[in-house]
């Protein structure tokens, strides 16, 4: 008898285990939009248009999630967050996912309980001084003022780093990257510090960006990428299997402009299954098999939305380093679709 009350019970634990992963899709599915939290504006990241639609390298990765789930790139509508409220908001489901330069840490994971889907731009903390303060270290920032986010991992990495240095400084708190960038320009600190990423993002905004000098010190490990809750495993593999899909584009050489000729006529049979043309991986997810082709469709891979965002020939002008696939010197990886 306790045998068999158990094992029922294990059925609709079961069960209801099932129907809570399903739940996010299923959300998405009914309201036919994706609800999606990015940064209140970042050079290249996530950039506000003049027609009041958003772009940009975090951006575009929620068109490949709605390209996927809902057959419309478009179909998204946009919050922004701080660094403070991001976690909040996820956590309080006014949105499915976060994509806005948040960096993957153990405590953000495992305490916070959010779920992060890969690594979609590998970074590291960095330091933007005035040319004219004469500086050419960090070493070199004793008794500094420093405008820094609140609510971020720079907080802590900048305490971390010059405790161990021996120096001193004097915080400056932001809430937002504009206000930092504001706050900077208008003197009320010697140094910005943000991802080296960000910074970069942020000179290339200024009137004059050779003034401003990113010292060579990076001193964290910086993992950015997507993020969704605990708790909803099927709508995690969307997410996660959306970003690797672009990253496999890349590698297998798919692109904006042929991905219609190699889901037609491609004899690879990895560009043929992720493509939709064999096998039924899209069922696995929930989804029908041209999910992938969809969200690759939609803005190009993952080399191609760098390129475009935030590459050598944009204003930011930043070079792949880390963020190359493996097979070109990077560590850009995405697992076998097989």
């Amino acid at each position: 008898m306790k045998l068999k009350t158990f094992l029922v019970a294990g059925a609709a634990l079961a069960m209801t285990g099932a129907a809570a992963s399903a739940a996010t899709l299923d959300d998405v599915k009914a309201r036919g939009v994706l609800e999606c939290g990015i940064g209140t504006g970042l050079a290249g990241f996530h950039i506000l248009q003049d027609d009041g639609t958003w772009t940009g390298f975090d951006v575009v990765v929620c068109e490949a999630v709605a390209a996927a789930v809902l057959s419309d790139p478009k179909a998204v509508n946009y919050t922004t967050t701080t660094g403070k409220t991001r976690f909040t908001v996820l956590r309080a489901s006014e949105v499915d996912m976060l994509a806005r330069t948040t960096t993957w840490t153990f405590s953000r994971d495992v305490d916070l309980q959010l779920a992060f889907q890969g690594v979609n731009y590998y970074d590291g903390q960095g330091f933007m001084v005035p040319t004219s303060l004469g500086v050419s270290s960090a070493t070199e920032l004793d008794g500094a003022s420093v405008c820094i986010q609140t609510g971020t991992t720079t907080e802590l990495n900048l305490a971390d780093y010059f405790s161990a240095n021996n120096i001193s400084y004097e915080p400056v708190p932001m809430e937002t990257n504009a206000e930092s960038r504001e706050g900077y320009l208008a003197g009320r600190c010697d140094v910005y510090t943000t991802d080296a990423s960000g910074l970069a993002a942020t000179r290339a905004t200024f009137d004059n960006p050779g003034e401003h000098v990113i010292l060579p010190e990076i001193i964290s490990k910086e993992p950015l990428g997507p993020l969704t809750r605990h708790g909803d495993d099927q709508w995690s593999d969307i997410v996660r299997w959306t970003l690797n899909a672009l990253i496999i584009a890349e590698e297998k050489g798919i692109t904006q402009a042929n991905v219609d000729d190699l889901k037609a006529n491609s004899e690879d049979a990895e560009i043929r299954r992720l493509l939709g043309s064999e096998g039924g991986y899209g069922e696995m997810l929930g989804l029908d098999n041209d999910w992938a082709y969809r969200a690759i469709k939609a803005n190009g891979n993952y080399g191609e939305i760098f390129d475009r965002f935030l590459g050598p020939n944009t204003a930011i002008g930043l070079q792949r380093g880390l963020n190359a696939l493996w097979t070109d010197g990077g560590i850009l990886y995405a697992p076998p679709f097989r």
